[in-house]
């Protein structure tokens, strides 16, 4: 009888993972051991940018779960004009701080905050990019993020999904563009219509 791949346990995830792309390549961000904390991995990240495009010039990006980061300091890497970081657990807010000091990454960005409540209260339309990681062992709070953001992507904007389970039915004003299955992880690109 074949044996599926065993889940990753704490010991198995990353204590590090590398930027692949832009002005940061090869740059490594700390991975500490958190629980829910779960690095979208490289070769995920690999797939979203070859998606959206190498190159993310005058972009204005949301990572509203950052956790590591790995995704926000991807978009900043490849020019993103501004990139906003939100994480409400303080040590996580104190790494991702140091790492955009010590990456000198002026267009990040890092707020203490709940990202439901934040992306709640933000204006609508303002960010070309919303990228929405939220941690795997929480299920409702995917549906609830994506219910919190959509205002805030402009017109032919995307958000991204990141999830545990199959692709989310389009919220409306949005349509597929993207999804692939990498690993035990479901990712989705959806385009805001005009």
């Amino acid at each position: 009888m074949k044996r599926g791949r065993p889940r990753a346990g704490p010991a198995d995830l990353p204590h590090e993972v590398r930027i692949v792309g832009g002005v940061f390549k090869r740059s490594k961000l700390p991975v500490p051991d958190k629980p829910g904390l779960r690095p979208t991995p490289q070769r995920l990240r690999e797939t979203l940018f070859n998606w959206l495009g190498q190159d993310l010039s005058g972009w204005v990006c949301l990572d509203a779960f950052a956790g590591s980061g790995a995704l926000g300091f991807e978009a900043a890497s490849r020019g993103a004009a501004s990139v906003i970081m939100l994480e409400r657990d303080p040590d996580l807010v104190a790494l991702l701080r140091a790492s955009q000091q010590r990456l000198k990454a002026d267009a990040v960005r890092v707020e203490r905050a709940d990202a439901l409540s934040w992306m709640r209260a933000a204006s609508p339309g303002q960010f070309d990019l919303v990228l929405l990681d939220p941690p795997f062992d929480a299920p409702a709070l995917l549906s609830a993020a994506v219910e919190a953001s959509t205002h805030l992507v402009k017109s032919f904007g995307a958000l991204y999904v990141e999830a545990a389970d199959a692709a989310l039915v389009a919220p409306q004003g949005f349509m597929p563009w993207r999804q692939a299955r990498i690993g035990s992880v479901w990712a989705q690109v959806l385009r805001r219509n005009s």
